[in-house]
């Protein structure tokens, strides 16, 4: 993979809170908070047109019950239970003024739970000190055990923290008491209850307004024992069902539940718009050793923009975007976003037929995108009304895409990840993602997504330290540090990571109905030693310089993918000679490793040295020739796929056409024969954008394709519609015979005519289908016609009829054919007895069946 610039050009966030394009938080300004924009109700106006909440001004001897003031003085109480409830008399004198229990009310009024004798009832139900102070810092670990309604001697403890509120009440079906303002933003009550009410909610009044709700502290754990067990263990195989934020009903309440995982945090609060980016009143729970922190938020559902504020272990607090949120903002902004899927699949045929066929097995030509500049300004779901056109058209069996996943610096492509679980919002939501991937599908088109688990950006906001210290990235600076991209390498040891990327992979699969990962810069991975002098990099225990945690992450990757999503297929861009990256995990190879697991693997050996090869003048290329012929020595070591990728046509590359030698006429015929070699060498080919059409300039991200050169209007536009127009015939005409591709990964699919044509620049080969018919390809890259030019053939073939021939006159060639079928003759030629006689067009590649 080309080396990209490193996400510190990425935009900043402004302000304290993360938040770009936005002031600082309102909730730190109390006078802000105080006109929360939640409350439609006015504390003038509460209790249907009252004056003042009930219990505030009942007349004495009254019970409060939904918000009017009825009954009688309880017997033998002095106190009323509204001014109980209402803070005006402490909880001690409450109890010390009741006398004896009511009995229970024929009309089923509320029970006061039984008094004890004043001597051993609690003075105070406030907020202890210790955990008062956690609390105002962000370091409590568990604030449920504080905060809601707890059962203690005398009654049960109502215990809110609500900072900036001038008054906080309690409301049941059957009661509404107003809690004493303990101060910074605590607040109290000591109810005489038998028990901890079934459900009850908190209204909250600010200086303009107040707000009813559910508390969030009066919730068990949304997150069961189950999740947090697999979690532990590292295998939990959908955990985005498990962290992050979750829209749901709980204990008959709807809301969202937030968890996130952060061990080294001394404590995590949630921020977000609901709350004015202030977490101060949103303290999580711990949920033990497990590392994950917990909080369901009632009433909280889509589209609210949410992070986490951790405090480190140094004291210091760090606002964080959630590492497993399903939505983001569109960069500069950084925000994770509260979603749930409402996407309805049409796609059930695809779905069940693509692993009818294993990949390796069946026609497989990609067309390789990037979605963001392939259309510029168009979103998922307008790209979803051309691009699955465009593709179908041209005859490819998939579409490669460029990292999908959120990203802030939209010059790196895509592969500097901060949303690993997001598609990014720069052109559309998740949803939108879905629709096009839908339509793809309904199209006949497989989907591939570049997928980077290699690395990640230092962003301050995302994954880099997040809880503080080092936790995705490896503890060792030495192991973290990316040397080639400024980024932070993960720490393939720790398995909560682990668990982290392998459900990802899965999670592209199973939520998007992604059909193959193409994962980014496996070699990276895989060495200790990648781009790292002496002295800069630790062997293994063993000695050596392979990273033994890379590899067995990548085996439990694949393994885990192929097994949950059969039909599926991972291909690996690694650019070294790693011995069974498309081998089984289970078997075992002459280096002591089992295989990767892929199922694909590039060839970039096959690329470097064709494209090379093509590079040179005609007449030198008899010198270079063996780089033609070279990538059939280690063919079938691995499955492999030919790549002209995004990575060759940039930063001084030049597209493929301008690297041809020649005249613009030699150029185009240059690339015409090049393309038909390509497509009939074993293997699988991947294109990118642009250069189906012959463009001439390298790729940009910021304009994408120059699709004006197909302008009927432009005077060169036949040149490069005849291009486009080989590329549609080579896959359909791949498509249809066998032999280019039922035999990829089997040697006896191959056999070569002449391969040691260095003088003739003619390199001739056979492909042979399942049942041994065979396809006779032919390239001449030399721009002399070669008449009468003799193959030997199989002797069992009664004639040859040429199906493809890239110098036709609608290509944009000279029109040199044999259109004739030719007839084998009893001439010894390359060791057979028969041969056939040719005329070679200059620059091109011919395609012949038996007739």
């Amino acid at each position: 993979m080309t080396p990209r610039p490193p996400s510190d050009d990425s935009p900043k966030m402004n302000g304290a809170t993360g938040e770009t394009g936005a002031k600082k938080p309102a909730a730190v300004k109390k006078t802000a908070v105080k006109k929360a924009a939640e409350g439609k109700t006015t504390a003038k106006k509460a209790a249907a047109g009252k004056k003042a909440i009930a219990g505030k001004k009942a007349a004495a001897g009254k019970k409060a019950v939904g918000g009017k003031a009825v009954g009688k003085k309880a017997p033998g109480s002095k106190t009323t239970a509204s001014k109980v409830a209402g803070g005006k008399t402490t909880a001690s004198k409450a109890v010390k003024a009741s006398k004896k229990v009511p009995e229970p009310a024929a009309d089923g009024a509320p029970v006061l739970a039984p008094v004890l004798p004043p001597v051993l009832a609690p003075v105070f139900a406030g907020v202890d000190p210790g955990d008062r102070e956690r609390l105002l810092s962000g370091t409590h670990h568990n604030p449920h055990g504080v905060l809601g309604a707890h059962p203690v001697q005398g009654g049960v403890a109502f215990r809110a923290f609500r900072p900036y509120a001038l008054g906080v009440t309690v409301v049941t079906d059957d009661l509404r008491a107003e809690l004493h303002d303990d101060g910074d933003g605590f607040f109290s009550g000591l109810l005489p209850l038998r028990a901890v009410p079934a459900s009850y909610r908190l209204v909250v009044a600010y200086e303009e307004t107040e707000q009813e709700t559910e508390d969030a502290y009066r919730f068990l754990p949304a997150l069961g024992e189950f999740d947090l067990h697999l979690l532990g263990e590292g295998r939990h195989e959908q955990l985005w069902r498990a962290l992050g934020a979750e829209p749901m009903v709980h204990q008959g309440v709807t809301g969202t539940r937030f968890a996130v995982w952060a061990p080294n945090a001394r404590g995590v609060r949630l921020a977000g718009t609901f709350n004015f980016w202030d977490g101060t009143g949103y303290p999580m729970r711990s949920l033990g050793s497990s590392g994950v922190w917990e909080l369901f938020v009632p009433a909280i559902g889509e589209g609210e923009l949410y992070k986490f504020d951790i405090t480190r272990p140094d004291g210091t607090h760090t606002l964080r975007a959630d590492p497993m949120a399903r939505r983001t903002e569109a960069p500069p902004r950084t925000s994770s976003i509260v979603h749930a899927s409402h996407h309805e699949w049409r796609d059930e045929d695809w779905m069940t037929g693509r692993g009818v066929r294993a990949a390796h097995e069946a026609p497989f030509s990609v067309y390789e995108v990037h979605l963001a500049s392939w259309r510029p300004g168009l979103t998922y779901r307008q790209l979803a009304e051309q691009l699955p056109a465009y593709v179908s058209d041209l005859g490819f069996t998939h579409v490669e895409l460029m990292p999908v996943a959120e990203h802030p610096f939209g010059g790196s492509w895509g592969y500097q990840v901060t949303g690993f679980y997001a598609p990014t919002a720069r052109l559309g939501t998740p949803d939108d993602f879905k629709y096009l991937v839908d339509a793809l599908h309904q199209a006949g088109i497989g989907v591939l997504m570049d997928w980077v688990p290699a690395h990640f950006p230092r962003d301050d906001w995302a994954l880099a330290e997040f809880d503080g210290r080092p936790l995705y990235e490896h503890e060792d600076p030495l192991r973290a540090a990316h040397p080639d991209w400024g980024t932070l390498e993960f720490d393939y040891g720790r398995r909560e990571v682990r668990n982290f990327l392998v459900a990802n992979a899965v999670y592209w699969c199973e939520e998007f109905h992604i059909d193959g990962l193409r994962v980014d810069a496996v070699a990276s991975m895989l060495y200790l030693d990648y781009s790292r002098e002496p002295g800069q990099w630790v062997p293994n225990e063993h000695g050596g310089r392979e990273n033994l945690d890379a590899v067995a992450f990548l085996q439990e990757m694949n393994a885990t993918v192929y097994r949950r999503n059969p039909g599926v297929v991972t291909i690996a861009e690694e650019s070294t000679a790693w011995d069974g990256v498309t081998r089984a995990t289970h078997h075992i190879g002459p280096g002591g490793f089992g295989g990767l697991g892929f199922g694909l693997k590039w060839n970039m050996g096959w690329m470097h040295d064709s494209l090379d090869y093509v590079a040179h003048d005609p007449i030198h290329r008899q010198y270079h020739h063996n780089e033609m012929t070279f990538s059939m020595v280690y063919a079938y070591s691995e499955n492999y796929v030919l790549p002209i990728s995004h990575d060759e046509v940039v930063h001084g590359k030049r597209s493929l056409v301008s690297k041809m030698p020649g005249d613009w006429w030699q150029q185009r015929a240059n690339t015409r024969a090049y393309l038909g070699f390509m497509w009939a060498h074993p293997g699988k080919q991947l294109l990118f954008m642009g250069q189906e059409f012959a463009q001439g300039a390298e790729w940009s991200e910021a304009h994408g394709p120059d699709w004006w050169l197909l302008d009927p209007a432009y005077g060169a536009e036949p040149d490069h519609r005849g291009i486009r127009d080989l590329v549609r015939d080579l896959n359909t005409v791949y498509a249809r015979e066998p032999a280019l591709w039922q035999r990829d990964t089997d040697p006896t699919g191959f056999t070569w005519i002449a391969g040691d044509a260095a003088e003739d620049n003619v390199f001739a080969f056979l492909r042979h289908d399942a049942d041994g018919t065979p396809l006779l390809a032919v390239s001449n890259f030399s721009p002399a016609v070669r008449h009468g030019y003799r193959l030997g053939v199989p002797e069992d073939i009664p004639a040859w009829h040429e199906i493809l021939n890239t110098d036709a006159a609608h290509y944009g060639g000279s029109n040199v054919l044999n259109q004739d079928p030719v007839k084998p003759e009893p001439h010894p030629t390359h060791g057979r007895p028969t041969s056939i006689q040719l005329t070679l067009p200059p620059l091109a590649t011919l395609w012949l069946r038996p007739a």
